[in-house]
């Protein structure tokens, strides 16, 4: 057995070993949600929130099976059972790629996204409505104010209906005591617009995404091309198995 055919294989048990991880993984997880949904069972009306904890579950079962396929099919070196883990990978690889694609397509657009929704967010802000409570939440965690400065909120409904030139207590500086939103003291608020903290964080979070999707694609390639390597080694060499089963 030459280097190529050693290397193969061992790429492609690995790989199989992955999804075993991952169905390990996403198993711990579905059922880590199933145990939270019982706990507060009580307080759940809509019996089909447990669903999505059902679905990952099913998932891991999937990525288990398609981890056996690839081991099995790898030990045997079976054309029909290598050429089912091809195919496999080949589909996860294109998902991988279109999604990758989307993810930098959608990187550009999370300037725009963001502070158009964020006006008509941020527009809504009466003190009381739960756009309200979004608002502060955001302002408060990020340590910002307004959309792209706490200028912004002079054009809202709130403060116009307010007439005390002031923006919510959430815009207030948590190093400054007695803080009240005066715009006559800008020293006291944030000033950074929560816009720009948003656009950062998200784009930092598809980044990341963008990242991990091309490494498991380049590993889904050399599956590929390892597969492609013990197919056409076995059909160079004329060589077969001593033991035949289920993928001979």
């Amino acid at each position: 057995m030459d280097c190529g055919v050693i290397t193969s294989k061992t790429v492609l048990l690995l790989l199989s070993l992955s999804f075993w991880a991952a169905a390990a993984g996403l198993s711990y997880v579905g059922g880590y949600v199933i145990n939270t949904y019982k706990s507060y069972n009580n307080f759940l009306q809509d019996k089909y929130a447990v669903l999505p904890a059902v679905i990952i579950l099913c998932v891991a079962v999937v990525m288990f099976v398609i981890g056996l396929i690839g081991c099995c099919a790898t030990f045997r070196e079976s054309r029909v059972g290598l050429g089912l883990f091809l195919a496999i990978i080949l589909v996860i690889f294109i998902a991988e790629i279109s999604a990758f694609v989307l993810g930098f397509v959608y990187r550009e657009k999370v300037k725009s996204d963001v502070q158009g929704t964020m006006r008509s967010v941020f527009d809504k802000y009466d003190g009381k409505n739960p756009e309200s409570t979004v608002v502060d939440y955001l302002q408060e965690q990020l340590h910002c104010c307004g959309v792209k400065n706490y200028s912004d909120w002079t054009t809202t409904t709130w403060f116009n209906a307010t007439r005390n030139n002031s923006v919510p207590l959430s815009c207030c500086r948590q190093d400054v005591k007695n803080c009240t939103g005066s715009l006559d003291q800008p020293q006291d608020l944030d000033t950074r617009g929560c816009a720009a903290e948003v656009e950062l964080g998200l784009q930092s979070v598809i980044s990341y995404a963008m990242l991990v999707i091309l490494g498991f694609a380049i590993v889904k390639f050399f599956a590929m091309l390892s597969v492609c390597v013990l197919t056409c080694k076995r059909e160079d060499t004329g060589y077969q198995p001593l033991y035949s089963g289920v993928f001979a």
